[in-house]
């Protein structure tokens, strides 16, 4: 039997049906919905925690939202693609999801973090992307694309502007409000070029944390540039643009 299916719960729990409530479904096998919403920190053994189920929901959302782009922006090149699923995949995005529905009244965590006034971005996304994967191993992959696309499409929808990629600022600051609490700010840093076609050099800011820095062909572009590279960094990836 699978590990995800070893957790054992009480046929009474009223925690997991309200769960099932605020994520608008209802499991067939309610340990795999314990076994999603269980931190290593809170489990016996680690293959009774959410890890296994984390790895695959990354899978399945990726898939998801590749699927989404690719039929959706048919004028998208590849690179364009792989910049809005790169935001909406993010780790910042799957936390803001679980935040959104408030799934820290379930998530069980062990003594050492049980107090913590905030649960950090890392829990929080892995709980998401265990949800998708607990939801496609009890329902099959219909289900778990229902349940990502209704939580993703607005992130989508915020990220993509016109046709000439995303607004990646106005994400930044989603981001920055939700996680950190603050606005970002934007610094230039330097601008060369005649008066009649100056590039110009700015950075990003938010939380105490300086992002590497882009150019654009005015302040406006270069700002967007700078938000992705910040929007890269947080996620762990290197920034898409050079500051050279």
């Amino acid at each position: 039997m699978p590990a995800e299916s070893q957790v054992q719960i009480s046929p009474k729990d009223d925690a997991l049906g309200r769960c099932q409530e605020r994520l608008g479904y209802a499991f067939k096998d309610r340990a795999l919905l314990k076994a999603a919403l269980t931190h290593a920190s809170g489990a016996a053994h680690r293959l009774d925690s959410n890890e296994r189920l984390e790895f695959l929901g990354d899978a399945i959302l990726g898939l998801v939202v590749c699927e989404l782009l690719y039929q959706t922006f048919e004028k998208y090149e590849e690179g364009e693609l792989t910049k809005v699923k790169s935001v909406v995949v993010s780790r910042q995005t799957c936390a803001a999801i679980s935040r959104a529905l408030a799934l820290e009244e379930f998530i069980v965590v062990g003594k050492g973090m049980s107090g913590a006034a905030r649960l950090p971005v890392s829990l929080m996304a892995g709980v998401f992307e265990s949800l998708v994967a607990a939801i496609y191993l009890d329902g099959g992959l219909v289900a778990a694309r229902d349940f990502i696309l209704r939580h993703v499409r607005p992130v989508v929808d915020s990220t993509v502007e016109g046709s000439h990629g995303a607004n990646y600022k106005s994400l930044l600051q989603q981001i920055g409000q939700k996680e950190y609490s603050a606005t970002p700010t934007y610094a230039l840093l330097d601008e060369k070029g005649p008066d009649h076609s100056k590039c110009f050099l700015v950075s990003a800011h938010l939380g105490g944390k300086r992002f590497s820095p882009a150019w654009g062909r005015n302040k406006k572009e270069a700002e967007q540039h700078a938000a992705l590279n910040a929007l890269n960094e947080l996620n762990g990836q290197p920034p898409t643009y050079a500051a050279q």
